[in-house]
This record gives C-alpha cells, structure tokens and sequence, in this order.
C-alpha cells in the first residue's frame, strides 16, 4: 500500500482521503487552517476557515454527489441528515405542463441531501477522523521535496515541505487546496515545466443572503431562474436555514447596491416565484463574490507530464463560477476517479501521470467546459440586455429543447440529468429518440419567468 500525502481538508481533500484510505492507503491530510470542526449544527457560526474566502457563501451538492456517497462512503448521507441538512428531490419541480407524471425506473436518483459548506464539511471531517485518517491542521505546505526522476527531465516529488520546515515523505502528493493552491509555482520552483492554463475572470459578482424559518419555503420554480440583467438562486440549506442569491455582471455598476439588505430584499420581493423566500429572519448580511476565475489547468505538456507523483483534484485543477453550484460535486466525481487510478498505477508513477491526464480529460473536463460555454452565453445575454439591445439568439436545437423540456417528461428528465450532473449533455443528447422529443416541440412556445423588467429593477437598487 501507498503513503499519501492530501493537502487540503475541504470537502473535496476529505473525501478523496477517504476513499484512498478505504483502499488500505496510510493517508495524511495537511490543512492549513487551525481550527477543528465544531458539532456540525454550530459550524456556520462557530467554526473559522480563513482559508476559505468561500466558506461561508452559499453551496449544494447535486444528486451525482450524494450517489457518490452512498457508493463510496455509506452511511455520511445519513450523518448529514442527522446533522439537519435536507432532502430535495429535484422532480418534485416537474413543470405543469408535463401531462404524464408517472415514475419512470431510477427517479431516484434525483433525490439529494443539501446543507451550508459549514455542516457538510464538519460531517465529512468527523467521518475521516473516525476512519483513522491523519488529519493535521494549522500544518501549512511551503513546496514540494523531490528524488530521482523517473522520466527524463521531469521532477519527481516524493513529499512536501512544511512552512517550518518539516517533510512528509509520500509516494503521491494530493492537491486539494482549491482555487489558491500553489502548486504550479512549487512544481516549476522543483523544476519541472508550467501546466497549460486558461484563466479569465467569470465576470459575475454575487449577492447572497441568509434566513432562518420554522419552514423551508417551497419551490416554486427551479431553483436557478434567469431574469434580464440578473439571475437569482434559492438554496435549501440545513436546520432550519435557506439561502438567496441575486448575480449580475461584475460591470453592471448600477447594480451594486444589491450589496444593502433593504434594496437586496426589494429586487427579491419583486420577483414573485422567489419572494416567499425572504419570508424567514435574516441570519446574515448581504454576501458579496466577485472577481471568480474561471481557470483550467493541464499538468501534461507535449504528451509529458510536468511532474510525477502529485496530481490536482476538484478546483485545484480546474475551477468555475460558483453560480451552478458544482464544485464539490465535480470534485467528488474527480476524487473517485483518483482512487481508481491509484488502484490501477499505485507502483507505477509515470503510468499514474498519464492515466491520470487521460481520465481527467475524459471524464471530468467536459463538466468543466460546458460550463464556461453557459456562462459565455449568459454573460453575452446580460450585456446585451443591459446595452438595450437584442441578445444573440439561441441556436435552433437550445430554443427547442427550451420548449421541450417543460412539456415532455423524458425531455424534462434528461435536462435534469444535466443540471444535476448525472449525465453529460452529449450523453443525453445521442440517446435513440432524445433529439426526435425535443424536435416535436420545436417552435412552442418558451418560459418567461416573472420579475422586473430592466428600469424596475434599477428603480428598485436606487441610484
């Protein structure tokens, strides 16, 4: 069995440990902030993460993470529940115009158990900590220690270096430390080439909000619904609690004074599907997001690897907007497909790099590039909107399926699937007879969901 090193206790780090660890693997996790997790009710308001700029906004786990769980790691979804966070089961927002309603084999793998970062992460670390996994917090990684090479030319990281000067020795170096891990300045620092990268800034800023209820309001609309110039998402959380978001683009100025709660709660009240939602106590101000990086990375360079034994996991390797909710979800699939590539290449480490790339760009990737492709369709929509002009138009099979998905229950089902990480669009959209459904209804009519129009909305921010 192999020693690994996992740098980063978030959920991603955690689980990944987890799963490695189930295979018989003497796992360390390094985390660099100090503070344990508190009992999971009071980990929102008790537990310090500076770390974490995100720790506090809001998230959600989609159904393919809590399939994951329940295959990887039974009985954590039970642990989260009796922690308080809930079940929502996406088909329960089956449009009305979807005539039949009758199960279908496997709805329920839309079922999902959701909560805030805090009590999701707090329930993870306690399930590693009982696992016998080493979790070291307040133990910061200041780079990499490298050995013999075993390609030509290519550093060979054998551990990590501590910021007081420690080494921890390993046969593989996990990356969970999220969107600000270092890692490609330590592996060039080692020697080693700089990974491909693209970055751009996401262009979205957000304004989240949190309330406290005797009951969770209900949806009545999908959970994301978008709105002009802006878009506005509503989240479930744990005990009691819900989340509101309200994003725009980071340069439509006239919007910035969502950031004050008056005129936040105004533009939700305005928007009738989500205006029960401010019906709780606010627990929180108005949290803002901007300046979120879009960045993907590949650490093979001219089919070489630019380092052997350490690999990047969820957003170390490739990170989105936040607005789909995806990360840990993505990060979780990205996880198990390490712990299989282990299983595979544990003794081989240029193998492990390869295979490791293969399987990446395989089957994680492609969650990562249709979502920069939404949100560019978005963003050009938003400008164009805020321009008073007309926003591109959809192409044919985008303004169908549109139509489709509110009328046809498979239609509706296999869009789920997408939203939901279940399934990539491609996948869905080479079933026998996908595409044959969402033409049938090419031309109905479209969803215009209710809120203000443009002069409403900055009549309602203010100047």
């Amino acid at each position: 069995m192999a020693t690994i090193v996992v740098c980063g206790g978030g959920p991603v780090g955690l689980c990944t440990a987890m799963l490695l660890a189930g295979d018989g693997h003497r796992v360390t996790v390094l985390e660099r902030d100090t503070s344990p997790p508190p009992a999971a009710p009071d980990a929102f308001t008790q537990w310090l993460r500076p770390g974490v700029a995100q720790f506090h906004q809001p998230h959600t786990l989609h159904p393919r993470a809590r399939l994951i769980l329940d295959e990887e790691l039974p009985g954590v979804v039970d642990r989260l529940t009796d922690a308080g966070c809930v079940w929502i089961d996406y088909l329960a927002l089956m449009p009305p115009l979807v005539r039949d309603r009758s199960p279908r084999e496997g709805d329920e793998r839309f079922r999902v158990v959701t909560g805030r970062r805090p009590t999701v992460e707090a329930v993870l670390a306690v399930a590693a900590m009982e696992q016998g996994i080493d979790i070291r917090r307040g133990t910061s990684v200041a780079g990499l220690v490298t050995g013999r090479s075993v390609l030509d030319g290519v550093p060979h990281v054998t551990g990590v270096r501590t910021t007081v000067g420690d080494e921890l020795h390993a046969d593989l170096v996990v990356d969970a430390m999220g969107r600000r891990t270092k890692l490609a300045e330590w592996i060039e620092a080692a020697g080693g080439s700089a990974p491909v990268t693209e970055s751009e800034d996401c262009g979205f800023v957000y304004y989240s909000r949190y309330f406290r209820g005797p009951k969770v309001p209900p949806f009545v609309g999908p959970p994301i619904v978008e709105l002009g110039t802006i878009s506005v998402l509503t989240i479930p959380a744990d005990n009691g609690t819900w989340s509101v978001t309200v994003w725009a683009a980071s340069s439509d100025t006239a919007l910035r004074n969502l950031r004050d709660a008056d005129r936040f709660d105004a533009v939700v009240r305005a928007c009738p599907m989500q205006a029960s939602w401010l019906d709780g106590e606010p627990v929180s101000e108005v949290l803002t997001t901007a300046g979120v990086l879009d960045r993907y990375r590949r650490f093979m360079v001219d089919g070489s690897p630019v380092a052997t034994g350490v690999a990047a996991v969820g957003d170390s390797w490739a990170c989105t907007n936040p607005s789909a909710g995806r990360g840990i979800t993505v990060g979780l699939v990205h996880a198990q497909c390490m712990r299989d590539t282990v299983r595979a290449h544990v003794d081989d480490p240029a193998g492990f790099a390869r295979a490791w790339d293969e399987v990446t760009e395989r089957d994680v990737s492609p969650f990562y590039w249709n979502q920069i492709k939404a949100d560019r369709a978005r963003m050009a929509e938003m400008d164009a909107l805020r321009a008073g002009v007309a926003p591109p138009a959809p192409d044919p099979n985008t303004k169908a399926m549109a139509a489709a998905l509110l009328r046809d229950p498979d239609v509706f089902r296999g869009m789920l699937e997408i939203g939901a990480c279940l399934a990539l669009p491609e996948e869905v959209f080479a079933r026998p007879g996908f595409m044959e459904k969402v033409q049938a209804h090419a031309g109905g009519r479209t969803w215009d969901p209710p809120g203000p129009d443009r002069p409403a909305l900055l009549e309602l921010v203010g100047p």
